[in-house]
């Protein structure tokens, strides 16, 4: 049977990448930490630029930590971030969430964060995940919920950005508010025990505000997502130019600020 497939909404320009690279462990894991032991196995499903993947595998080291994208390309990204910080217990490989290419019971922990909002079928993509945990290990799940943001002030053009994102993800056959679906996903994919927790990244000092706001203005010019979003008659160009001054200008205003909810699951199998 043929896996589902859909388009990654933000590709991997380096607006993109400015954005997970500032992602660690602590910051967008903390809820699995205390689950994590020396010499555990670990899969890192969707490892991205590897920050987080290179954090974990400090945590579990000497256990082996796999790190799976879905391209050889994409792969360069962790496997640079792993060499630059001479992490040497990760190996790397190209596995499709729907259909991981790995036996059953291979890992004490499979990991994904801000993955299952991008696949065409979490729930699936859950049931691999479930099939290569090992009875007693956990799965750990974390997703934002685009509706659920918050940011103070709000013009107008900034409700339209969320509305274009929102559009975007789901004419890819994504699903932008994975976050506040996880624990019903990971039950119906199988499992009985399931912990669902919330987190939140928040926005407000003038440096963070001023790196989210000018991030997001290039990355809705620059990124994948600007071209969807024209390929599709979704924006204009001027609307995507309205949209970055809208970010630029929200990003210079003092006391701005944005929160950014997540769900969380650890599920054990």
């Amino acid at each position: 049977m043929a896996t589902p497939s859909n388009t990654y909404t933000h590709g991997h320009h380096e607006s993109v990448l400015r954005s997970h690279r500032w992602r660690t462990a602590e910051n967008s894991a903390a809820y699995l930490l205390p689950a994590l032991r020396p010499g555990m196995t670990l899969l890192d499903v969707g490892a991205g630029p590897g920050t987080i993947t290179v954090d974990l595998a400090e945590r579990v080291a000497p256990g082996q930590v796999t790190a799976v994208e879905v391209s050889e390309s994409v792969l360069e990204l962790p496997r640079a971030e792993a060499a630059r910080r001479g992490a040497h217990t990760i190996t790397f490989a190209v596995a499709d969430v729907h259909a991981l290419r790995f036996p059953d019971d291979s890992f004490d922990v499979v990991h994904a964060h801000q993955v299952l909002q991008h696949v065409a079928d979490p729930v699936l993509a859950l049931r691999e995940m479930r099939r290569v945990c090992r009875p007693g290990g956990v799965v750990a799940v974390r997703d934002s919920s685009y509706s659920d943001f918050d940011w103070t002030p709000r013009p107008p053009e900034l409700d339209e950005w969320l509305d274009l994102y929102l559009r975007a993800a789901r004419a890819n056959g994504g699903e932008p508010d994975a976050g506040r679906h996880l624990a019903g996903w990971a039950r119906e994919a199988g499992f009985t025990d399931v912990t669902a927790t919330t987190g939140h990244w928040v926005y407000e000092s003038d440096a963070d505000r001023r790196w989210w706001g000018e991030m997001w203005a290039e990355r809705i010019l620059r990124s994948d997502m600007a071209g969807q979003a024209l390929a599709r008659g979704l924006a204009s160009q001027e609307d995507l130019e309205r949209i970055s001054r809208a970010w630029r200008d929200w990003a210079a205003t003092p006391a701005a600020a944005i929160t950014i909810p997540h769900g969380e699951v650890l599920a054990r199998p």
